[in-house]
């Protein structure tokens, strides 16, 4: 399902930060107004951009993460290398509790997550530079596994079942 190749090239971090940039540029977030861009690389270097598209009805509200996932697979990729993140927040911004469920559906618990501060490249000296996981412009380095620790996944689906599925209050045969 998920590519485990996490070579990422400086020019391929640098592209998906600037498409997650320009894929924040097309948010539609008239209530919330909290724009979110993301960018997913496919290990065919393709660049799958999304953004947060909210609704009337709250719960119609897409995340930008999803977007993105869900265009890169209904086209028929599903093998991923790296996700980047960004707000205008000039802090990292983490996924959703929603969101980080479908990562962890489609890209593998080790791939590399960007999470960029709106305010990307931060200057030099910035105090978050240095912090565990912070790395060059502010940006977090993460992984879904960090994330979404002890996460359910689809590898789960396929375990073997005891018992005949309903409650028999005991042990299953």
């Amino acid at each position: 399902m998920a590519s485990h190749v996490w070579e990422m090239s400086i020019e391929q971090r640098e592209s998906i930060i600037k498409a997650a940039f320009e894929a924040k540029q097309n948010s539609y977030s008239p209530y919330s107004k909290f724009r979110v861009g993301a960018a997913l690389l496919a290990a065919d270097g393709t660049i799958f951009k999304g953004a947060n598209i909210e609704n009337a009805s709250y719960g119609g509200t897409i995340c930008a993460e999803r977007t993105a996932i869900v265009k890169a697979v209904s086209e028929g990729n599903k093998s991923f290398i790296a996700l980047a993140v960004v707000t205008d927040v000039p802090s990292s911004i983490s996924p959703c509790g929603m969101c980080r469920q479908v990562i962890r559906e489609f890209c593998a618990v080790d791939m590399p997550i960007l999470l960029v501060p709106g305010d990307y490249p931060k200057g030099l000296g910035d105090e978050s530079e240095g912090k565990p996981g912070v790395t060059a412009g502010g940006v977090r380095e993460t992984s879904i596994g960090e994330l979404l620790p002890d996460s359910f996944g689809p590898e789960h689906l396929e375990l073997p079942r005891t018992g005949t599925g309903g409650a028999s209050g005991g042990g299953g045969t």
